[in-house]
């Protein structure tokens, strides 16, 4: 089982948690969310002589996706995200960049169904499709490890906002009460935001779940 390094980075307008998942043996990595601040991030790459080999993206909101092109094609390395993202990917009201001034359209190159599980950097990951904060928006299951990287849907204490072009309360709930909150206990929560927390306190805690 490889082991997993997890280093967290708050990037871009609003404060996204960027999460670098490390490989210990290979020094390859997978980067999560870069909403931004795509020079500092390449810095930190280097400076541990890491090696990229896939960004993830939980979902095409402007606040996480808005440097995943420069990364990309500095490492020339694919982006993934769920296939139900792809109109919020090229729809600038839909991914919030003209909210913020900055209309622009985001790409992937690999776009993953509910339940598919795949390799990136020697981890066996398993998407969880978890809409509601945006059609597309999905969830990581590292199993091996016990990580989940949860975006925007899931946060310690809350869940994502649905009053976003998009959005859906009820489908955001449903999904993550039938996909996440299943999940062992001793699961680690990496969120788009604010602190990290495990399953077992959202089951015990968040009052929306």
């Amino acid at each position: 089982m490889a082991d997993l390094q997890i280093l967290e980075y708050n990037v871009g307008d609003i404060g996204t948690n960027c999460y670098f998942l490390v490989n210990t043996d290979t020094k390859e990595m997978i980067i999560v969310d870069p909403g931004g601040d795509a020079p500092i991030l390449k810095s930190r790459i280097a400076e541990m002589d890491l090696k990229p080999a896939a960004i993830l993206l939980t979902h095409a909101h402007y606040d996480h996706a808005h440097h995943a092109k420069i990364l990309k094609d500095t490492y020339q390395i694919p982006i993934y995200i769920h296939e139900a993202e792809k109109q919020t990917l090229t729809d600038v009201r839909m991914n919030v960049s003209a909210m913020f001034g900055k209309p622009e359209t985001y790409e992937a190159d690999v776009f993953l169904k509910d339940g598919q599980a795949f390799t990136l950097a020697g981890f066996e990951i398993v998407t969880l499709h978890t809409p509601g904060h945006t059609p597309g928006g999905a969830c990581y299951y590292f199993k091996d490890q016990k990580v989940l990287v949860s975006g925007d849907s899931l946060f310690c204490g809350s869940v994502g906002r649905t009053d976003f072009p998009g959005g859906s309360m009820s489908s955001l709930v449903r999904s993550l009460k039938e996909k996440v909150m299943v999940l062992p206990r001793d699961t680690q929560v990496l969120p788009g935001h604010m602190m990290r927390t495990t399953i077992g306190q959202e089951c015990e805690y968040n009052p929306y779940l």
